[in-house]
């Protein structure tokens, strides 16, 4: 099952997530599929998402890929629609 979801990285105590599309088995920051976008969570609330391609995740969903509810949560508060 492929599951789009956030992978962990930055520095300590200044995380910087990546949106990525990922096997369900693997582990958080471990191998992914493709990258999605960017997460970055000490920016401004305008500033949030950096970099999303809608039109990826459109695809990934399409093929099955299920959102996580941290994914889903992020998206619908930056009006990301993807229907």
């Amino acid at each position: 099952m492929i599951k789009i979801r956030l992978a962990r990285g930055g520095r300590i105590h200044k995380p910087i997530y990546t949106i990525v599309a990922a096997d369900a088995r693997c582990p958080r920051d471990g191998r992914f599929l493709e990258k999605l976008g960017q997460y970055n969570p000490s920016a401004k609330e305008d500033n949030v998402l950096v970099d999303v391609k809608v039109d990826q995740l459109k695809y990934w969903i399409s093929k099955g890929a299920m959102l996580t509810d941290s994914v889903r949560t992020l998206l619908k508060k930056q009006k990301i629609s993807l229907k």
